[in-house]
């Protein structure tokens, strides 16, 4: 098996987490090796279907994601440096910032979902297949 020494890890602050992060841990020797994602939608993302979602939203969505990954990366010994919230359509950003970080693999969460989410196609699926770098797509029950 590969050593990977840079790991990013896309985290989900409104979904299970730990599963990903515990995966990303077995890969790594050290949490210095390991970088957090969490990227916010853009306002544009909600418009066509709520109205009234604007800057605001936005903005405290990221908020409340910074202050989620300070306390994962407190907890878990990840330097504050490796955290990255990026605004923008998820899987370009996680790729953008896969490549600027230099990461050797991706970690992602999964889940088996179906109707809409299964028609717009999931984030793990989308990093998969335009990722540089090896994915792993742990799945969270």
């Amino acid at each position: 098996m590969k050593n990977y020494q840079s790991i990013l890890v896309a985290i989900d602050i409104y979904s299970e987490y730990d599963q990903v992060l515990k995966r990303a841990f077995c890969i790594g020797k050290d949490a210095s090796q390991i970088s957090l994602v969490f990227v916010t939608l853009p306002t544009t993302y909600f418009q066509p279907y709520i109205s009234g979602v604007g800057g605001d939203y936005v903005a405290d969505i990221h908020k409340q994601a910074k202050t989620r990954l300070d306390e994962i990366a407190l907890k878990n010994n990840i330097p504050s440096k490796q955290i990255y919230l990026p605004i923008g359509n998820a899987a370009e950003e996680i790729h953008t910032l896969a490549n600027e970080i230099n990461a050797d693999i991706i970690v992602i969460g999964t889940h088996g979902r179906s109707g809409i989410k299964l028609l717009l196609g999931s984030t793990a699926n989308s990093v998969l297949h335009g990722a540089k770098q090896d994915v792993l797509a742990v799945r969270v029950t």
